[in-house]
């Protein structure tokens, strides 16, 4: 199995970049799972305390969960991946079963901060993004399909976004591999990415 790390900024496009590079991949051999996906468990928080959470820190992920199912699906076993809701701010009830595949793509910002989990990746990639852009992608994305206000996604990038970006985030990048920078005309990185997956898919 070849375990690819994609990390980045808020709104730096890994998503797209993630989508790139599957695109000329067979579907079946390709499997990805989110940071997003492993924030902690807060039932024991009411919604009120659970949306003054740091979302952006280390903290809030549960990186042991992520790393024992990364193990896991190398040792060609299933895993039950949580969902998480951003609308309440916890894990839902539900699950997305996981299959092994050959290439595991695992993507969210603060995955190349935790030594454990950089250690399962065979390729480390980072996309940088202007922060004036990502700003601007977050807050669309954030009122679109969250159910933000532009006041609070502005108050959340002064209060945490940008000081947790500079101080683990942006920092993160001297581990990566490969650093794309995301704009539409950088092909030549993907296709570098796509060259040695099929090497070890083939």
């Amino acid at each position: 199995m070849l375990i690819i790390g994609i990390a980045g900024g808020t709104g730096s496009g890994k998503t797209t970049v993630v989508h790139q590079i599957m695109n000329e991949l067979p579907e079946a051999e390709v499997g990805i799972i989110a940071q997003d996906s492993y924030y902690k468990q807060t039932h024991d928080l009411s919604y009120e305390d659970r949306s003054h959470i740091n979302f952006d820190h280390p903290r809030a992920i549960d990186f042991d969960l992520l790393v024992a199912h990364l193990k896991e699906l190398k040792a060609g076993n299933t895993i039950d991946q949580p969902v998480y809701s951003f609308v309440q701010h916890n894990r839902t009830d539900d699950i997305v079963v996981t299959h092994p595949r050959k290439v595991m793509i695992v993507e969210g910002i603060l995955i190349l901060t935790n030594p454990e989990l950089r250690n399962l990746f065979d390729i480390k990639i980072f996309v940088h993004a202007d922060s004036d852009e990502r700003l601007i992608r977050r807050m669309k994305r954030d009122i679109a399909e969250r159910g933000r206000d532009m006041h609070e996604v502005l108050n959340r990038y002064q209060s945490t976004l940008k000081p947790m970006h500079e101080q683990f985030i942006e920092p993160s990048k001297a581990f990566a591999d490969i650093i794309i920078p995301n704009d539409k005309f950088n092909t030549v990185a993907i296709d570098v990415v796509r060259a040695v997956i099929n090497q070890r898919i083939l």
